[in-house]
């Protein structure tokens, strides 16, 4: 079987792919969220409460329908890393990378040797689908597509040495995180973070890299697609639902709906 990544071909021709984020961690929900039409869906690690086997048990829930998933690490660590790619998550997303050094050591922990330090053990992985892929080993570097975050001030001063490292598919912007880091926590609409946001994602862009990020506000969404990103995540599957059960409520029992913070609306 040759090496096949359709989200990672997307992305390298430029091809816009709207996503949805998925923190519910619950298998039966992600493959509802896979039924809605969206290219993409990210199962999260960092801020649900996924771990290997829930993450593993989303991906087979998912894996008869188009969406792709991505699966964000709860940090870059290089045996996290090796168990993920292992379970057959082709698409990553690593969280809080400042420097070329770190997103070099990144790729080298999704890469087998003599290009990487990926432990060898496909032969009993679902990534090669337990040995009936015989020629994985072959194509396996090909098939990852590796995403860092840049949710700092310090990862903005570095971002075009990020996008510079070999092996890095794109760069997404964490909006919660950088607006905490610029001083304006739970506030990423603040205007300062906004001008910070679209300089970073000109840089991702203009550096052949594809740029994402994960907004709740329509109207931002569409002006990040506008400036050239390619993977935007519209929607997180607990807000959604938090939101349509308390306007339930509110439509039944007169009470007023709780509104979500800003800060909630983008992380």
């Amino acid at each position: 079987m040759p090496a096949h990544n359709s989200f990672k071909t997307a992305l390298a021709v430029r091809r816009p792919q709207i996503g949805l984020w998925l923190s519910m961690a619950d298998p039966y929900m992600a493959e509802v969220s896979a039924t809605a039409g969206f290219d993409w869906l990210l199962i999260d690690g960092e801020h649900a409460p996924n771990d290997l086997r829930s993450t593993l048990a989303t991906l087979q829930a998912v894996a008869p329908h188009a969406g792709q998933p991505v699966v964000r690490a709860v940090h870059g660590d290089t045996a996290l890393i090796k168990q993920l790619l292992d379970i057959g998550a082709k698409n990553l997303l690593v969280p809080m990378v400042d420097t070329a050094e770190q997103a070099r050591a990144l790729v080298s922990a999704t890469r087998y040797p003599p290009l990487g330090i990926r432990g060898v053990g496909s032969a009993v992985g679902r990534a090669s689908q337990w040995s009936a892929r015989s020629d994985y080993l072959d194509v396996a570097d090909e098939e990852v597509c590796l995403l860092v975050q840049a949710e700092t001030v310090t990862a903005l001063s570095n971002l075009a040495e990020i996008c510079g490292v070999d092996g890095i598919d794109g760069v997404f912007i964490g909006p919660a995180d950088l607006a905490a880091s610029m001083g304006h926590r739970g506030r990423p609409g603040h205007p300062e973070v906004q001008a910070a946001i679209e300089a970073a994602m000109r840089t991702i862009v203009a550096s052949g890299k594809a740029a994402g990020t994960l907004t709740s506000d329509p109207k931002l969404a569409r002006r990040y697609l506008e400036l050239g990103c390619t993977f935007v995540a519209v929607g997180v599957d607990v807000l959604l639902y938090a939101g349509a059960a308390k306007k339930l409520a509110a439509d039944f029992t007169g009470s007023p709906p709780v509104v979500p913070s800003e800060s909630r609306a983008a992380y």
